[in-house]
């Protein structure tokens, strides 16, 4: 009698005979799992769908507010920031659903009236709960790599077709959050806070509003990085524990905070220079894809629209490329983008861009709070303001801590990197001769330190081990050259 060893959170596998299965698994390199469990609640479509109501709520009734004292600019930026965004979500989940060309007029003016989110997060629950009740016919066979302990194991399972809807929802919803994110939330709280500083005073629901857009900001920024490492680890199982998700939490939010106060600190004392920083940020960013792209002589990428003519999907890649520039404006990205590439993304990681983005932002930071300091204003006199520029940068450090803690030991696939941040450490500090490096190398003993990872392994076959008899497994035989569906990867990223 023989068991199969899976992650703790996957799911309870029922009628199959363990023997059978084992034998399958020793036969062919393939453990076939039947999964009859319930799918996985729509967490991250209900929390996506909650914080675009609850900031467009609001920020509605902080409109009404500007309009009664007559506060024109307030009220004119804060309609724009709360309109933006809803009007690029209905396009966006309208695109990802091909609802152009369905018969679907009430799905359609439910868009029309910004209420998109609240019909697909019904919809959404309603295949949830009726999913399991009744037998499907079809389903989709997916393959994935199960990594446990450092050993990977190809494992195949039954997709239904509700879990492959509920799959588009999820994915479509997790875009959505990182368009709100940056382009509606990151404006909206700069916005509300410079306005909160120059006004001298604290309106309740200007604060409600600016809690509201910082939770929306890391979430997004959550969900960028647990998208990264979905593209980047497409043919493993990849599932992020709790302390993963805190932990980038704690590092989004603390990098997001103190980039925008920064920032505003920074516009209370030089208001006109600061357009400049925003802008150089956006134009570089932005140019950055496109001057990769003409280096390599690539052409444009075909598989976004079929239907797309090519100045449409130039038209599309500038939106998607204005995105790539208002995250990393903020935050860093995760991702790198390469527009002749199918899927848009690069799947390599960059660990040197990675360094050079946190050492610039570093920097940037430090000069804007130097120069907020010696430029500002008489308002800060009651402010202790070189503990709060301490404070700021302290924070920004504490942010790039959690980074590496997340990559040393919370990251789902941590297990297929070479060195890990704490070789990578050891070597920057000491730096040892090529002998010594060598030496160093061969007397290397796995610890606890072999968790995770800043240089990835070269791009070669993985080798797996038959969890029978530990011999590796043969990859090209026929059974693994089949065709099958592979469905896209369904954790929750929220």
């Amino acid at each position: 009698m023989c068991e199969v060893t899976m992650e703790e959170q996957e799911r309870e596998i029922s009628d199959i005979d363990p023997q059978e299965e084992c034998s399958a698994g020793a036969a062919n390199g393939v453990m076939l799992v039947v999964n009859q469990s319930r799918i996985q609640p729509p967490f991250s479509v209900l929390l996506a769908t909650v914080l675009y109501c609850a900031e467009f709520i609001s920020a509605a009734v902080l409109c009404s507010m500007y309009r009664k004292t007559d506060d024109v600019i307030w009220l004119g930026f804060t309609i724009a920031f709360m309109l933006l965004p809803a009007l690029l979500i209905q396009l966006t989940l309208t695109f990802i659903h091909r609802d152009l060309g369905r018969d679907r007029p009430l799905v359609l003016f439910l868009h029309l009236l910004l209420l998109g989110p609240l019909i697909r997060c019904f919809e959404a629950l309603v295949i949830y709960f009726k999913a399991g009740k009744k037998e499907e016919p079809y389903f989709t066979i997916s393959r994935k790599i199960n990594l446990k302990k450092g050993r990977g194991t190809p494992m195949e399972w039954k997709i239904s077709r509700s879990e492959r809807n509920l799959a588009t929802h999820r994915n479509a919803f997790k875009r959505t959050a990182v368009i709100q994110a940056f382009l509606g939330s990151a404006p909206q709280l700069t916005l509300q806070l410079y306005a909160t500083i120059q006004e001298k005073y604290f309106l309740p629901a200007r604060v409600v509003l600016m809690i509201i857009t910082l939770i929306s900001m890391t979430y997004g920024a959550v969900v960028c990085s647990a998208l990264a490492i979905q593209i980047r680890y497409d043919n493993y199982k990849v599932r992020l524990r709790f302390f993963a998700y805190l932990c980038m939490i704690v590092w989004r939010g603390l990098e997001i905070a103190t980039r925008i106060t920064a920032l505003v600190l920074f516009s209370t004392a030089l208001t006109h220079w600061v357009i400049l920083v925003g802008i150089v940020n956006l134009l570089f960013f932005f140019f950055l894809p496109w001057v990769e792209f003409w280096a390599r002589k690539g052409s444009l990428t075909q598989d976004v629209e079929k239907n797309f003519s090519k100045l449409g999907t130039t038209v599309v890649l500038s939106m998607f490329t204005l995105l790539y520039a208002c995250i990393n404006t903020f935050c860093w990205s995760a991702v790198q983008l390469d527009l002749s590439h199918r899927e848009l993304i690069e799947r390599k990681q960059r660990w040197d861009r990675l360094a050079m983005y946190y050492t610039a932002r570093f920097v940037e930071n430090f000069v804007l709070v130097t120069l907020w300091y010696f430029f500002k204003s008489d308002f800060y006199e009651y402010v202790c303001a070189p503990l709060l520029a301490v404070q700021l940068l302290i924070c920004y450090s504490l942010g790039l801590l959690f980074m590496l803690l997340f990559y040393q030991f919370c990251h789902p696939c941590r297990s297929l990197f070479k060195y890990n941040v704490h070789d990578c450490l050891h070597c920057a500090c000491f730096r040892p001769g090529r002998r010594g490096a060598a030496d160093g190398r061969q007397k290397l003993t796995p610890s606890y330190s072999t968790a995770a990872t800043m240089v990835l392994m070269p791009d070669e076959p993985l080798e797996l081990l038959d969890p029978q008899n530990s011999q590796p497994l043969d990859l090209t035989s026929p059974l693994n050259e089949r065709e099958t569906a592979i469905n896209e990867d369904i954790m929750e990223a929220a």
